[in-house]
């Protein structure tokens, strides 16, 4: 469904991403690990459109979205759900999901299965966001994203400060969206948890791929420690 191949990123003269080649098969969930400052946010924006790349290719569909914009690319099917959850805190939760169907139109029939998928979102539609809980807001996020129709889902840290109950809830509806053909490239702090959900998982240091296995072998392995220590 995904192809990158050889992306290179600069901000400025700074070199962040040299040479990125990855895929994320049809109905795949992918792990992107890596320590802080590998490179993994700015895998994500790349592919979302936020940043360009200055070389390379990026497939979708068989599309190149190399050239294209933010916006025409959320339309394709690729919905970008940022690290720290960055919700509208002065809208309310209705409207913060109604924002998320903005480019597909009338979102009413998926609104009804977000809040199937959370339903601790059905009785605060009026409150504001900002004063809900960390784990009312992440599935806020993910509910907004998903307002989207996503055929891709790009989710980054979606258990940064989280407590375990809420983490175990947002992993368990992550791992059903396989079920509803969504394929998901995952960004997440805690790189075993990650793995037990994800199919294959890639490992980033300094901007570049170091190893790519299964996530069974890198469960059974040191691989992960030694690319967090990299």
């Amino acid at each position: 469904m995904l192809k990158l191949d050889d992306v290179h990123v600069h901000y400025g003269r700074v070199h962040v991403l040299r040479g990125i080649s990855l895929e994320v098969p049809d109905g795949a969930v992918v792990a992107l690990l890596g320590a802080n400052g590998a490179g993994k946010t700015t895998t994500l924006k790349t592919i979302s459109g936020i940043l360009k790349p200055t070389r390379g290719s990026i497939h979708f569909d068989g599309d190149d979205l190399s050239r294209l914009d933010a916006a025409d690319i959320v339309r394709r099917g690729i919905i970008h759900c940022p690290e720290g959850r960055q919700v509208f805190p002065q809208l309310s939760v209705r409207e913060n999901l109604m924002l998320g169907s903005y480019a597909r139109g009338n979102g009413r029939v998926q609104f009804e299965r977000v809040l199937d998928i959370f339903p601790a979102l059905r009785p605060r539609l009026a409150q504001l966001a900002g004063t809900l809980s960390g784990g009312e807001q992440q599935m806020l996020a993910i509910g907004r994203a998903l307002m989207g129709e996503p055929k891709l889902l790009l989710l980054d840290e979606p258990s940064l400060g989280l407590a375990p109950l809420i983490v175990e809830y947002i992993f368990q509806v992550i791992a059903k969206f396989r079920e509803h053909d969504i394929s998901v490239l995952l960004i997440e702090q805690n790189a075993m948890l990650a793995l037990e959900f994800a199919g294959w998982a890639y490992a980033l240091s300094h901007g570049q791929i170091t190893f790519s296995h299964a996530a069974q072998t890198l469960r059974d392995t040191d691989l992960v420690r030694r690319a967090y220590l990299a």
